[in-house]
């Protein structure tokens, strides 16, 4: 029969999850889909702006994304995003050109998706079957071109609770006391988190070639999404204090557009172990899919019992 949780199991659950993250090398896993981010990022961009902005002003779509970047990474990277957006975003002269445009601009925007799939696999131990074939890499892309279809929606979804909230805020601050103003950062951190952890539960379930339950799914996604938005801020206070870039000149925009898309993906890998660890100890362990094989056998019944210790 399964354990149940109990709050004396944190600490045990933590240190695991510590340790196998750290066995997992996610600093080069990470260091890899930074790169692969950074090549993806004009198309990634132009897809998801177009996307949104068939249902809402492009140029407001455009500037939430330059303004959360400047809030994150300060004034400069949100300059550079800015230029690569306008970039990418022109029209070839010929209908040829224009396809071969839109083709790359979808294979370099999937392209950061099937790198995090790869990474994810190795996290949670698994690989692709030999037989699987070519028709594995072209679902793997058509998942990826799915996934910047689902980052639009929840974009969109950001962007009118965003709307919403802030003619709230502007009648709160008209009309009641000052310490109520604060409430809406609360209220934006709960719903920001909560479309985080939609975003994570996608991920985790449709990217990797695993088959995870749902109940692991959600708790994980749940403290990957707690992770990833509370190391936002940190990580936004860090780069407005130490400026990391300021060392690398000219390049300095993109090696800090490196350095938050690592520590982003560490965070991913960190919340993936962790789901990895919960599921394992609760009696949902995570299996390959079909096309999948397990690359390492788990010591659980060890782990179990110094868990028990």
């Amino acid at each position: 029969m399964p354990e149940s949780f109990k709050i004396n199991h944190i600490f045990s659950i933590a240190k695991t999850t510590v340790k196998d993250w750290l066995d997992d090398e996610p600093f080069y896993l990470s260091a890899g889909v930074a790169y692969y981010s950074l090549l993806a990022l004009p198309g990634l961009l132009v897809l998801i702006i177009r996307l949104v902005g068939t249902f809402y002003k492009k140029a407001k779509v455009k500037t939430e994304i330059t303004d959360q970047v400047s809030q994150i990474l300060g004034s400069d990277v949100a300059q550079q995003v800015e230029i690569i957006i306008k970039q990418a975003s022109e029209a070839p002269d010929s209908w040829v050109a224009t396809i071969i445009s839109i083709a790359t601009l979808v294979f370099g925007a999937t392209g950061v998706f099937f790198a995090l799939q790869k990474s994810l696999n190795k996290v949670w131990d698994v690989k692709i079957s030999p037989k699987s074939g070519i028709m594995h890499t072209v679902k793997s892309r058509a998942i990826g071109l799915g996934l910047i279809v689902v980052v639009g929606f929840l974009l969109l979804v950001f962007l009118l609770i965003s709307t919403i909230l802030t003619v709230i805020s502007n009648w709160i601050e008209a009309n009641l006391p000052d310490y109520l103003f604060y409430s809406i950062y609360l209220i934006n951190f709960i719903l920001s988190t909560g479309i985080f952890t939609l975003l994570f539960a996608i991920i985790y379930k449709v990217l990797p070639d695993v088959i995870i339950g749902w109940k692991s799914l959600w708790v994980g996604s749940v403290v990957t999404a707690l992770l990833f938005n509370l190391g936002k801020y940190l990580i936004g206070i860090y780069f407005g204090n130490a400026d990391p870039g300021s060392s690398y000149g000219i390049a300095g925009s993109i090696v800090v557009l490196l350095l938050w898309v690592s520590y982003s993906c560490l965070l991913i890998f960190f919340g993936a172990e962790f789901t990895q660890v919960y599921a394992r100890r609760y009696g949902q362990p995570i299996k390959p899919a079909k096309h999948a094989v397990k690359i390492k056998l788990v010591e659980y019944e060890e782990e179990k019992g110094e868990n028990a210790e």
